[in-house]
């Protein structure tokens, strides 16, 4: 249930408003607007009298919100939410690029890339230091080693590191990582996704292999519910029959998110394409229906990369990619 209240209430009978809503056992949700006031109320709702509201001086309008994910919904927040890591910003009509190798394989290797994703333009630098790999026989990644050299290429680079949590087990090692990532196969991991709302710490979370849009926003649901309002969302493509592409990347959820909800939107054309030489056609209509930023794999020697090569660009190749991303925002759909 949404509470729109009047312009310029008295704040006093706010508060008195919040008080007593708060005694029914119902968590309060307040976003202020240039023109109205929002009070969000979750939890269950069904003891709360709508007469006794619609007849308080402050009270505007109720609107019952239907969809199951709540402080996800825009109905809830109608403004856009704004993450802020390491003076790079997401949503809001800032954009952001997200690049760095599959997988943190060597000191040389990452500082390389690093060094020149940051020349590039990107604001932030990824790296898997622990990777799910359908073949146990594939290389996993460094895990703790990993991070370590994440957190090396950030202090002689400056940009914020991004890297994806597996299990729970290894949450401890993630204390200086800036952005934790879920990646699509933990996008329904609910015990790992209550944990990551209990921290004060940006999670980017990825959509799943054959997840609905309402699903990604339901294990948003479970981070924003623990508190942790820092949630960035990631398209990713999706498992559809077509061979031809890694996934099928699915631009229309881009359009479809900003109507659902407030969060930030990324999209990451590497995975959801599988080749390198369709990452930036793909980059570019991304930015162009709308999206908040992207995620890029990059590598100084593709051919060699241990993991996820053939989708991997050079440095190059990303200058090229972040210089026309750049010529298509001003006429991107927002």
């Amino acid at each position: 249930m949404v509470i729109v209240l009047k312009q310029n209430p008295d704040e006093q009978k706010v508060e008195q408003l919040i008080r007593r809503l708060r005694g029914m056992g119902l968590k309060i949700h307040q976003s202020r607007g240039q023109h109205s006031t929002l009070l969000g109320l979750v939890g269950d709702t069904s003891s709360v009298d709508i007469d006794w509201l619609r007849a308080m001086e402050i009270v505007e309008s109720i609107k019952r919100i239907q969809e199951p994910y709540k402080n996800a919904n825009r109905k809830f927040h109608p403004q856009d939410t704004v993450v802020e890591v390491g003076g790079a910003k997401i949503g809001g009509g800032n954009f952001c690029v997200i690049a760095g190798p599959c997988s943190v394989e060597s000191r040389d290797q990452l500082c390389t890339v690093a060094a020149a994703v940051k020349q590039a333009g990107a604001s932030m630098l990824r790296g898997g230091a622990f990777k799910p790999r359908t073949s146990p026989y594939a290389f996993q990644g460094l895990r703790g080693e990993g991070i370590k050299l994440l957190l090396e290429a950030k202090k002689e680079t400056g940009l914020p590191i991004v890297t994806e949590i597996m299990d729970l087990s290894q949450l401890y090692l993630f204390e200086q990582v800036d952005v934790i990532q879920v990646g699509a196969r933990n996008m329904q991991n609910f015990e790992m996704l209550k944990e990551l709302g209990r921290l004060h710490k940006p999670i980017l979370l990825k959509r799943g292999l054959a997840s609905t849009l309402q699903e990604l926003l339901m294990s948003a649901e479970y981070i924003l519910a623990g508190g942790n309002q820092q949630v960035i969302l990631c398209e990713r493509g999706i498992r559809t029959f077509e061979t031809a592409t890694r996934n099928t990347l699915d631009l229309s959820a881009i359009p479809a998110l900003r109507a659902m909800t407030h969060l930030p939107i990324l999209v990451d054309p590497s995975h959801a394409t599988g080749h390198a030489e369709m990452v930036k056609p793909m980059a570019m209509a991304a930015a162009a229906a709308g999206a908040d930023g992207l995620m890029i794999e990059v590598h100084n020697d593709p051919a060699n990369a241990l993991c996820d090569g053939q989708q991997s660009l050079t440095p190059a190749q990303f200058s090229d990619v972040m210089q026309a991303t750049q010529a298509i925002l001003p006429f991107a759909c927002r």
